[in-house]
């Protein structure tokens, strides 16, 4: 089976490796891919410990895990991504997450800041 992420190899060969070390995502797209997984998942270590710590939500992490359990995830589609890149300081990742809630599809559409915290890529949080 596919990775969830949306590439052609398994989860263990895939994003499980990232979840597993952070530092192995050498791009801002490798870490939103992987963080897409934590939401499917539910797993809110993961999903705290790849987020920024000055916007790290900490106090929410039962409600996002809690919520992230009560949907059914589909698909993550990446539309742009700007820098981001193994040797950029900074980028950005357009992306939409299509989940199954309350009876109908929904879509998170989010263009995502990246930036590298200790050599390897945080998440940030929305790009003004």
């Amino acid at each position: 089976m596919n990775c969830y992420c949306g590439h052609l190899k398994s989860y263990a060969n895939c994003c499980k490796k990232i979840h597993n070390n952070i530092t192995i995502a050498k791009t801002a797209e490798q870490l939103m891919r992987s963080r897409y997984i934590a939401f499917v998942i539910a797993n809110g270590d993961y999903l705290m410990k790849s987020h920024h710590r000055n916007t790290r939500p900490t106090s929410e992490k039962n409600s996002i895990v809690a919520w992230a359990k009560s949907v059914n995830w589909m698909r993550l589609e990446i539309t742009e991504t700007t820098k981001g890149l193994e040797n950029d300081t900074k980028g950005t990742v357009t992306f939409n997450a299509y989940f199954y809630e309350h009876g109908k599809v929904d879509v998170i559409h989010e263009k995502s800041e990246f930036i590298k915290e200790n050599n390897h890529w945080k998440y940030l949080g929305l790009s003004k």
